[in-house]
C-alpha cells in the first residue's frame, strides 16, 4: 500500500526558475470522483498509470505503475476525459526536500503551483521565498478538477 503527503502552493514569483530544467508533462483521467481517481501519465519518455483514493487530510492512498508508453498515448487520446492536463514539472531543492514546480500549458496556462511530499502531515516545512498562498485544501487546485474546470474559464460563466 502506498500513501502521499502532499502540500501545495501557488508560486508568487520566477526566482525559482534560473537554472531550472523542467520535463513536459500530459496527463488524462480515466476516472474523476471524489473517492478514487485513475490517471495516465506522460513525463518524457515514461508513462505511468495511477489510482489515487480520497484525501484524508493533506494524505491519500497512491498507487503508481509503469505502463508501455505507447499504450498511455492511446488512452490520453481515446479514452480520457478532455482537455488533458499539460504542463512543464520542474524538481528544485530547498530546505532539505524537493519541491516540484508545475507550470501549466494549454487550458490551465497561467496557473503556477508548486507541491512537496511529507513524511507525516504536521512535519515542520520551511517554505521557499517564491511560495505564496497554500492551496492543499483547496479542490480547485487538484489536477482531476483542473479537468472539469481549466484554470482558464475561473470566474467565467
Amino acid at each position: 500500500m502506498g500513501s502521499e503527503i502532499e502540500r501545495k502552493f501557488l508560486v508568487r514569483s520566477e526566482d525559482w526558475k534560473p537554472g531550472a530544467v523542467g520535463v513536459p508533462y500530459r496527463q488524462g483521467y480515466l476516472c474523476r470522483q471524489a473517492a478514487r481517481t485513475v490517471r495516465v501519465r506522460v513525463a518524457g519518455g515514461q508513462a505511468y498509470l495511477t489510482i489515487k483514493g480520497q484525501a484524508q487530510g493533506i494524505t491519500r492512498l497512491e498507487y503508481e505503475y509503469p505502463i508501455p508508453l505507447a499504450d498511455a498515448q492511446d488512452l490520453l487520446e481515446q479514452l480520457c476525459l478532455k482537455p488533458l492536463i499539460e504542463k512543464t514539472r520542474y524538481r528544485l531543492e530547498f530546505g532539505g526536500r524537493v519541491w516540484e514546480v508545475d507550470e501549466f500549458a494549454g487550458e490551465n496556462q497561467g496557473l503556477v503551483v508548486a507541491e512537496v511530499e511529507l513524511e507525516w502531515p504536521d512535519q515542520p516545512l520551511e517554505l521557499p521565498d517564491w511560495v505564496g498562498e497554500e492551496v492543499t485544501h483547496d479542490p480547485r487546485y487538484l489536477n482531476a478538477n483542473l479537468v472539469e474546470q481549466p484554470f482558464s474559464r475561473w470566474g467565467k460563466p
